[in-house]
């Protein structure tokens, strides 16, 4: 298993880093049926974000075991937090590449801000702080992502694939996972029924 990122720079204003894509009724790629995406970076040359409301069947202590941070007989004494971490299915690209989306209460040298209160990390000593304990005060984990190359993105919310909206980090850290695309949805006041008939940003 892979855990490694590539570069991650701080978007300037304007863009969709440190938004939610989710997913219109009408989305052709079946991959992203109803999905909720974070965007973790938006520029020019392309995007990149971690689908949110989906998981793996792995849980958080089989990457621990897989990657060596911990024997699998002393999963016992992972704090309850991690031990109950879903992992989430972040993308379709690289799917063996690990991603950890936090709060900025906990940051090392190869964190990345994403917005003033959310970082991303992917290398292992957030996963060892977190199996300890002394990790971040919410996390969530994905493998793989979704990315969007040149003007990709943008050319799918034309094409009314996608309603982008300012992300929240209550929703983000939330741990119903099952009803969040709905919840999303719900907290910018817009109607599934209607939803098709919508484009653009909320």
């Amino acid at each position: 298993m892979e855990w490694e990122i590539g570069a991650n720079r701080a978007s300037p204003e304007g863009t969709l880093q440190n938004h939610f894509l989710i997913a219109m009724p009408g989305m052709r790629d079946e991959r992203f049926t109803r999905s909720v995406i974070y965007l973790c970076a938006h520029s020019e040359d392309g995007a990149m974000g971690l689908i949110i409301n989906r998981t793996q069947q792995l849980g958080f202590t089989d990457v621990l075991v897989e990657l060596g941070i911990l024997d699998r007989s002393q999963s016992i004494r992972l704090p309850a937090r991690a031990r109950e971490m879903p992992v989430r299915s972040g993308g379709p690209v690289d799917r063996s590449r690990g991603f950890v989306l936090h709060t900025g209460d906990y940051m090392v040298d190869s964190s990345m801000p994403v917005s003033e209160q959310v970082c991303l990390t992917a290398t292992m000593d957030i996963l060892r702080a977190i199996s300890t304990g002394k990790g971040p005060r919410h996390a969530l984990m994905a493998l793989g992502y979704s990315g969007w190359g040149a003007g990709q993105l943008e050319m799918e919310i034309a094409e009314n694939g996608w309603l982008a909206c300012p992300a929240s980090p209550d929703l983000l850290f939330e741990g119903d996972i099952d009803s969040l695309y709905d919840r999303i949805l719900a907290s910018i006041g817009v109607d599934l029924a209607h939803l098709s008939q919508t484009a653009g940003h909320a």
